[in-house]
């Protein structure tokens, strides 16, 4: 047993020291980024947010993603004739997911076979490729992201989830161009609870997104992320990627049921002479929002939970809040302040600019 005594952060940790800026308007801040792969070779350009493979993974995340040129890691539920449905602008900014699955590797590759026929995808190698699984730390699974990078050199794969420095380096050496980040920080997810296993999320960040750019590879920050201001310290502390699934979770182009309940205000009602009758009720909506690993979820898709193991993910039920364009609209306003509050011209330079302070916690002080 070893006990490692180093101090490691979380968001809610640290703030952003504002510095001197030369943007004269937050309109002239730099939302995209221009990437560059380090094995598929691969140039393109995006808003570096991603719409998390869970129950935010859907075609109508998508289409809506898509005006902004962000993404959004498809959950690997849809079938075939689903892909074939959507347009060529809605593709371009999906990314397939698969599992650890020769099946499912094999249906990616039906797809890619029948997008290209069709016209939706320029090449082959057009459509990214993530190989998601909650526990990236087997060397079954290192092995298997060798065999997908041997059989497709030129597609962009994304492999995770891990939280460490070590194997983010194994993933990217076995192929991976990003490698997910994240063990136990989303906001459905259960695997701290049920196993004791985790790293905080914003240390994880710094040293992993670390040990990636030394071997000129990137990371995707996977969960954690409750605010704008998060995500603004997710960039500083030198994100490629954020994937976002809770901050989604209550908006119409989330899969999942939406349910109203009738619940009591603190608004006194009264009868028509006056006389106090009791309160005033109102209904409300709320959105049915799962991890992919609970039992919910794995009911849903998987025909239940399997007897070998446990479900590290929750059901929950958050406010229906309407349509994700405001909630993005928001997202990237409060990105473009942070920008001007650290110097920062563009994304990219966030972590360039930001200097971190750190917050003292009421239980740090005993």
């Amino acid at each position: 047993m070893i006990i490692e005594n180093d101090v490691k952060l979380d968001f809610s940790d640290v703030l952003l020291k504002p510095k001197r800026s030369t943007l004269v308007s937050r309109k002239d801040f730099v939302l995209s980024r221009v990437f560059k792969t380090k094995w598929s070779q691969r140039t393109f350009e995006c808003v570096p947010i991603i719409a998390a493979n869970m129950a935010t993974g859907t075609f109508k995340m998508a289409n809506v993603f898509s005006k902004y040129n962000m993404l959004v890691a498809i959950n690997k539920f849809y079938s075939i004739n689903e892909w074939i449905a959507q347009d060529a602008t809605t593709i371009a900014n999906c990314i397939y997911t698969i599992g650890m699955s020769d099946l499912e590797y094999e249906r990616y590759l039906q797809v890619l076979d029948v997008l290209f026929a069709l016209g939706k995808i320029k090449s082959k190698q057009d459509l990214h490729l993530c190989i998601d699984i909650a526990n990236g730390y087997t060397k079954r699974y290192s092995d298997f992201v060798k065999k997908i990078r041997d059989a497709n050199p030129s597609t962009v794969i994304i492999a995770g989830n891990v939280c460490t420095a070590e194997l983010v380096q194994e993933l990217i050496l076995a192929g991976a161009d990003f490698v997910k980040v994240g063990i136990g920080p989303g906001s459905a997810c259960t695997t701290r609870q049920k196993t004791g296993v985790g790293y905080p999320q914003l240390s994880a960040c710094i040293e992993c997104g670390d040990a990636a750019h030394g071997l000129d590879a990137g990371i995707v920050l996977d969960g954690g992320m409750r605010s704008p201001g998060d995500i603004a310290k997710a960039f500083a502390a030198n994100a490629d990627f954020v994937m976002l699934g809770g901050m989604l979770s209550g908006t119409d182009e989330t899969d999942g049921d939406i349910e109203e309940r009738i619940v009591q205000t603190n608004i006194i009602k009264r009868s028509h002479d006056g006389q106090i009758i009791g309160l005033q009720e109102e209904i409300q909506k709320h959105k049915i929002w799962y991890g992919m690993s609970s039992e919910y979820a794995q009911q849903k898709y998987m025909m239940g939970m399997k007897d070998y193991r446990t479900s590290e993910g929750r059901r929950e039920e958050v406010p229906y809040v309407g349509p994700v364009q405001p909630i993005v609209d928001d997202i990237l306003g409060g990105l473009r302040s942070a920008g001007t509050y650290i110097g920062a011209t563009g994304i990219k330079q966030f972590g360039k600019c930001a200097t971190f302070l750190r917050v003292m916690r009421q239980h740090d002080r005993f």
